[in-house]
Protein backbone atom coordinates (compact mmCIF):
# COMPACT_ATOMS: atom_id res chain seq x y z
CA UNK A 1 0.00 0.00 0.00
CA UNK A 2 3.00 2.27 -0.58
CA UNK A 3 1.66 5.31 -2.38
CA UNK A 4 3.31 8.70 -2.33
CA UNK A 5 1.59 11.60 -0.63
CA UNK A 6 1.56 13.53 -3.93
CA UNK A 7 -0.27 10.62 -5.63
CA UNK A 8 -2.73 10.67 -2.73
CA UNK A 9 -3.23 14.41 -3.20
CA UNK A 10 -3.92 14.04 -6.90
CA UNK A 11 -6.38 11.23 -6.23
CA UNK A 12 -8.20 13.22 -3.53
CA UNK A 13 -8.41 16.33 -5.73
CA UNK A 14 -10.01 14.20 -8.45
CA UNK A 15 -12.48 12.73 -5.96
CA UNK A 16 -13.37 16.16 -4.60
CA UNK A 17 -13.95 17.37 -8.16
CA UNK A 18 -16.42 14.50 -8.64
CA UNK A 19 -14.30 12.66 -11.21
CA UNK A 20 -15.79 9.17 -11.53
CA UNK A 21 -12.43 7.59 -12.45
CA UNK A 22 -10.81 9.08 -9.33
CA UNK A 23 -13.65 7.83 -7.14
CA UNK A 24 -13.36 4.35 -8.65
CA UNK A 25 -9.56 4.36 -8.21
CA UNK A 26 -9.92 5.54 -4.60
CA UNK A 27 -12.12 2.57 -3.74
CA UNK A 28 -10.04 0.09 -5.75
CA UNK A 29 -6.77 1.27 -4.22
CA UNK A 30 -7.90 0.86 -0.61
CA UNK A 31 -10.68 -1.72 -0.84
CA UNK A 32 -8.57 -4.76 0.10
CA UNK A 33 -6.87 -3.04 3.04
CA UNK A 34 -10.12 -1.67 4.46
CA UNK A 35 -12.08 -4.89 4.03
CA UNK A 36 -9.20 -6.99 5.38
CA UNK A 37 -8.95 -4.84 8.50
CA UNK A 38 -12.72 -4.89 9.03
CA UNK A 39 -12.95 -8.65 8.51
CA UNK A 40 -10.14 -9.37 10.95
CA UNK A 41 -11.54 -6.98 13.54
CA UNK A 42 -15.15 -8.15 13.22
CA UNK A 43 -14.66 -11.83 12.27
CA UNK A 44 -17.89 -11.75 10.31
CA UNK A 45 -17.97 -11.30 6.55
CA UNK A 46 -21.33 -9.53 6.27
CA UNK A 47 -20.48 -7.08 9.07
CA UNK A 48 -17.10 -6.43 7.45
CA UNK A 49 -18.75 -5.74 4.09
CA UNK A 50 -21.27 -3.36 5.68
CA UNK A 51 -18.63 -1.53 7.70
CA UNK A 52 -16.31 -1.29 4.69
CA UNK A 53 -19.07 0.43 2.73
CA UNK A 54 -19.66 2.82 5.63
CA UNK A 55 -15.94 3.59 5.76
CA UNK A 56 -15.80 4.58 2.10
CA UNK A 57 -18.98 6.65 2.35
CA UNK A 58 -17.64 8.51 5.40
CA UNK A 59 -14.22 8.96 3.84
CA UNK A 60 -15.61 10.33 0.59
CA UNK A 61 -17.92 12.69 2.49
CA UNK A 62 -14.99 13.96 4.57
CA UNK A 63 -12.11 13.96 2.05
CA UNK A 64 -11.82 17.72 2.36
CA UNK A 65 -10.72 17.22 5.99
CA UNK A 66 -7.74 15.01 5.03
CA UNK A 67 -4.34 16.64 5.68
CA UNK A 68 -2.56 16.49 2.32
CA UNK A 69 0.84 16.57 4.05
CA UNK A 70 0.19 13.05 5.35
CA UNK A 71 -0.42 9.69 3.65
CA UNK A 72 -4.02 8.84 2.89
CA UNK A 73 -3.99 5.17 3.97
CA UNK A 74 -3.56 5.75 7.75
CA UNK A 75 -6.31 8.39 7.66
CA UNK A 76 -8.67 5.97 5.92
CA UNK A 77 -7.73 3.09 8.23
CA UNK A 78 -8.44 5.32 11.23
CA UNK A 79 -11.99 5.70 9.95
CA UNK A 80 -12.17 1.92 9.49
CA UNK A 81 -10.93 1.28 13.03
CA UNK A 82 -13.49 3.68 14.48
CA UNK A 83 -16.34 2.11 12.49
CA UNK A 84 -15.23 -1.38 13.61
CA UNK A 85 -15.20 -0.25 17.23
CA UNK A 86 -18.72 1.11 16.84
CA UNK A 87 -19.88 -2.14 15.25
CA UNK A 88 -18.29 -4.20 18.04
CA UNK A 89 -19.93 -2.02 20.69
CA UNK A 90 -23.32 -2.46 19.03
CA UNK A 91 -22.73 -6.19 18.73
CA UNK A 92 -22.21 -6.47 22.49
CA UNK A 93 -25.69 -5.04 23.00
CA UNK A 94 -27.25 -7.64 20.67
CA UNK A 95 -28.00 -11.12 21.97
CA UNK A 96 -26.11 -14.02 20.41
CA UNK A 97 -28.06 -16.88 18.83
CA UNK A 98 -28.19 -19.81 21.28
CA UNK A 99 -26.03 -22.21 19.24
CA UNK A 100 -23.31 -19.57 18.70
CA UNK A 101 -23.39 -18.55 22.36
CA UNK A 102 -22.73 -22.18 23.32
CA UNK A 103 -19.69 -22.35 21.02
CA UNK A 104 -18.27 -19.11 22.45
CA UNK A 105 -18.92 -20.18 26.04
CA UNK A 106 -17.54 -23.68 25.58
CA UNK A 107 -14.34 -23.86 23.47
CA UNK A 108 -14.63 -27.67 23.63
CA UNK A 109 -17.73 -27.34 21.44
CA UNK A 110 -15.46 -26.23 18.58
CA UNK A 111 -13.96 -28.77 16.21
CA UNK A 112 -11.04 -30.51 17.94
CA UNK A 113 -8.40 -29.58 15.37
CA UNK A 114 -8.54 -26.86 12.74
CA UNK A 115 -5.94 -26.09 10.10
CA UNK A 116 -3.27 -23.52 10.96
CA UNK A 117 -5.03 -20.59 9.28
CA UNK A 118 -8.29 -21.34 11.11
CA UNK A 119 -6.49 -21.77 14.42
CA UNK A 120 -4.65 -18.50 13.92
CA UNK A 121 -7.88 -16.67 13.03
CA UNK A 122 -9.56 -18.18 16.09
CA UNK A 123 -6.67 -16.98 18.24
CA UNK A 124 -6.72 -13.50 16.67
CA UNK A 125 -10.48 -13.30 17.28
CA UNK A 126 -9.90 -13.96 20.99
CA UNK A 127 -7.36 -11.15 21.44
CA UNK A 128 -8.31 -7.99 23.27
CA UNK A 129 -9.51 -5.37 20.80
CA UNK A 130 -6.34 -3.25 21.14
CA UNK A 131 -4.03 -6.23 20.64
CA UNK A 132 -6.02 -7.51 17.65
CA UNK A 133 -6.05 -4.07 16.06
CA UNK A 134 -2.28 -3.64 16.43
CA UNK A 135 -1.60 -7.15 15.16
CA UNK A 136 -3.75 -6.68 12.07
CA UNK A 137 -2.46 -3.21 11.25
CA UNK A 138 1.17 -4.29 11.66
CA UNK A 139 1.19 -7.76 10.12
CA UNK A 140 -1.62 -7.55 7.59
CA UNK A 141 -1.69 -3.89 6.58
CA UNK A 142 2.09 -3.57 7.06
CA UNK A 143 1.89 -0.23 8.87
CA UNK A 144 4.71 1.04 11.06
CA UNK A 145 4.42 1.41 14.83
CA UNK A 146 4.25 5.19 14.37
CA UNK A 147 1.40 4.92 11.84
CA UNK A 148 -0.49 2.56 14.14
CA UNK A 149 0.05 5.00 17.01
CA UNK A 150 -1.48 7.77 14.89
CA UNK A 151 -4.48 5.62 13.99
CA UNK A 152 -5.16 4.47 17.54
CA UNK A 153 -4.16 7.67 19.34
CA UNK A 154 -1.79 5.69 21.58
CA UNK A 155 1.96 6.21 22.05
CA UNK A 156 4.31 4.06 19.89
CA UNK A 157 5.69 2.38 23.04
CA UNK A 158 2.20 1.24 23.96
CA UNK A 159 1.66 -0.07 20.43
CA UNK A 160 4.90 -2.03 20.65
CA UNK A 161 3.80 -3.53 23.98
CA UNK A 162 0.34 -4.44 22.66
CA UNK A 163 1.89 -6.02 19.58
CA UNK A 164 4.30 -8.08 21.68
CA UNK A 165 1.46 -9.22 23.96
CA UNK A 166 -0.70 -10.11 20.96
CA UNK A 167 2.08 -12.26 19.53
CA UNK A 168 2.61 -13.95 22.88
CA UNK A 169 -1.10 -14.67 23.33
CA UNK A 170 -1.27 -16.08 19.79
CA UNK A 171 1.75 -18.29 20.45
CA UNK A 172 0.25 -19.44 23.77
CA UNK A 173 -3.03 -20.32 22.07
CA UNK A 174 -1.28 -22.28 19.31
CA UNK A 175 0.85 -24.08 21.90
CA UNK A 176 -2.19 -25.01 24.02
CA UNK A 177 -3.81 -26.42 20.90
CA UNK A 178 -0.57 -28.32 20.10
CA UNK A 179 -0.20 -26.52 16.79
CA UNK A 180 3.32 -25.16 17.34
CA UNK A 181 6.13 -25.91 19.80
CA UNK A 182 6.93 -23.38 22.53
CA UNK A 183 8.43 -20.20 21.08
CA UNK A 184 9.08 -16.64 22.20
CA UNK A 185 8.31 -13.56 20.09
CA UNK A 186 9.97 -10.16 20.29
CA UNK A 187 9.84 -7.08 18.08
CA UNK A 188 13.07 -6.30 16.34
Amino acid sequence: MEVSVSDDGQLVRGCLAGNADSLREFVQRFQAAVFGLCFRMLSHREDAEDVSQEVFLRALRNLSQWDSARPLAPWLLTIAVNRCRTCLAQRVRRALPAEFAEMVADPAARPPRLDLAEELQLAVDRLREEYRLCFVLYHVNELSLVEIAEITGSPPGTIKTWLRRARQELADHLQRRSIVPQVSYDLR
